[in-house]
């Protein structure tokens, strides 16, 4: 194996190129569309302010994020939530109320915050109290999705004032679609292993021998870079470029092999305007037509007419004796559907949600609320437009100027996917509506930052592990070809790099078999 070509430049891509790099002597090519490493990972910094784009920490239990770090010397700007804020609040009532001490996510790990807490009224408590009697399900059972799950273990107050603000804060998902086996294994596993969540939760905490949980999150096990979750990425790819890998600015066109059985991988100039939909005729379905992204051609692999129409727009190829493809699941079916339709209807069944981040910088006696927690998160029943708000210069040192204050406003998701399509103008009146409401907000903002994110979280429902284990089995059936990304096993960031060093295994490991 000469030549190992990664497309797309994500934390999965960069993860599977430095990989490949350190454990084989072959060429590494990366193909990324923007010319900019870590995907959905952004900081902006301006004017004293740092506002992350989108992710603006990790998970550090995990393995994978901190060991990046360290290999990349960035130990040392690691920093982890201040102390003083590591909890949730959970807007209800119309005020901002704690969420209960020691529930984590779906799992109640302290009856004194059950009891204490004003979210639940006293039947909703007893009902959460009574989980343990609460018979398990047939075990035969292999998925359900989270809003079933809750509503039987928990009860209907619970999910909606605790379990399903919380999981919208992280998943931006439809709790009626969303999978337990994929996206909460932990919890689905506790009900098999030890019957209940009260049990399993207890049983967790004595096995790591840690404390009650902080309320609703947490948060004192997530850490970020002081400079900015983007440094990671950056730094990784300087240094995959000293190593010799080539980081090509450039989207990549529907895959073919060669007699000889390597890949050729056409290239499409970073900015080509690409044939129009009305130049591709009828046989565009109108689902085509619905998914179109007109700047990628991974959404138009089931046309035989645009796949013609582009070649007029190809620029060069690059050939290779495996591909990794780290790309969206609708662009990883694009590249592969010449090479296998059911591989390619598979990664296009995998759909996706998109949400808003308004950004909003204000000066400190401007802002009503002690900004005293990491952040609220707002449930569904209350009626409002914002899925979460992020206290961002409460959680980090340096997020915003001496005496000023910087919050991240979170709307849209896949329930609610039109506000995130709203104009500027519009979203930044609803933000400033609602963070008037929810921390009393008021004045002009002295920053505004809006950044959406169309189309970039895929959606885990219901089956979608059964779906990924086809797609992993077709995967290894074509041979030099490996999928990685978010799509599949993880949404976090040291999942998706797990995820790109899995990639990275498989490819080795069939070069070895060879």
């Amino acid at each position: 194996m000469q030549h190992v070509v990664v497309i797309g430049g994500g934390m999965a891509g960069l993860a599977a190129a430095e990989a490949i790099v350190a454990a084989a002597a072959c060429r590494v090519s990366v193909v990324e569309s923007t010319g900019r490493p870590g995907g959905v990972i952004a900081t902006a910094r301006r004017d004293g302010w740092l506002v992350e784009r989108s992710a603006d920490s990790f998970l550090a239990v995990r393995p994978e994020g901190m060991e990046l770090a360290h290999r990349l010397g960035l130990a040392a700007e690691l920093v982890g939530v201040d102390p003083r804020v590591r909890r949730a609040l959970i807007w209800h009532a119309g005020r901002a109320v704690p969420a209960p001490t020691g529930f984590r996510l779906l799992a109640p790990g302290r009856v004194d915050g059950i009891l204490g807490t004003p979210l639940l009224s006293p039947a909703g408590r007893l009902r959460l109290l009574a989980e343990p009697f609460i018979p398990t399900r047939d075990p035969a059972a292999t998925d359900e999705s989270l809003e079933s799950f809750a509503l039987r273990r928990l009860g209907r107050q619970a999910f909606e004032r605790l379990v399903q603000p919380l999981a919208a804060g992280i998943w931006t998902a439809d709790p009626a679609r969303l999978s337990m086996a994929a996206a909460c294994p932990d919890f689905f596993a506790m009900e098999r292993t030890h019957g209940s969540l009260w049990a399993g939760e207890r049983a967790r905490l004595r096995q790591a021998g840690a404390g009650p949980a902080a309320a609703g999150a947490r948060y004192g096990q997530f850490v970020t870079l002081a400079d900015g979750m983007e440094v990671l990425p950056r730094r990784l790819a300087a240094v995959l470029a000293d190593r010799g890998v080539a980081f090509i600015t450039a989207a990549a066109g529907p895959l073919a092999r060669d007699a000889s059985g390597r890949w050729l991988i056409p290239l499409v100039a970073a900015g080509t305007a690409l044939p129009p939909l009305a130049d591709c005729g009828t046989s565009l379905s109108e689902q085509d037509v619905r998914n179109a992204d007109r700047g990628n051609p991974g959404h138009f692999h089931q046309s035989a007419k645009w796949t013609k129409a582009m070649e007029g727009f190809v620029h060069g190829q690059l050939e290779a004796d495996a591909v990794v493809v780290a790309v969206p699941a609708p662009v990883a079916a694009g590249l592969v559907g010449t090479v296998d339709a059911a591989l390619a209807a598979d990664l296009a069944a995998i759909e996706y949600a998109g949400s808003a981040v308004v950004s909003l910088g204000f000066p400190r006696d401007r802002v009503a609320h002690p900004l005293d927690a990491a952040g609220m998160v707002v449930p569904r029943a209350a009626g409002r437009r914002a899925l979460a708000v992020s206290f961002s210069s409460a959680k980090f040192p340096g997020r915003a100027p001496a005496g000023c204050v910087l919050v991240r406003v979170f709307v849209g998701g896949a329930l609610d996917p039109a506000t995130a399509r709203l104009s500027d103008a519009d979203l930044t009146t609803l933000a400033r509506e609602e963070v008037a409401i929810l921390i009393g907000a008021t004045g002009q903002p002295l920053l505004v930052q809006i950044d959406r994110w169309q189309a970039a979280m895929p959606q885990y429902h219901v089956g979608h592990l059964d779906r990924v284990a086809r797609i992993e089995e077709r995967g290894r059936a074509i041979g030099g070809f490996v999928l990685a990304g978010a799509a599949y096993r993880g949404v976090g960031i040291p999942q998706v790099i797990a995820s790109g060093r899995a990639a990275a295994a498989a490819v080795l490991a069939a070069r070895a078999v060879g």
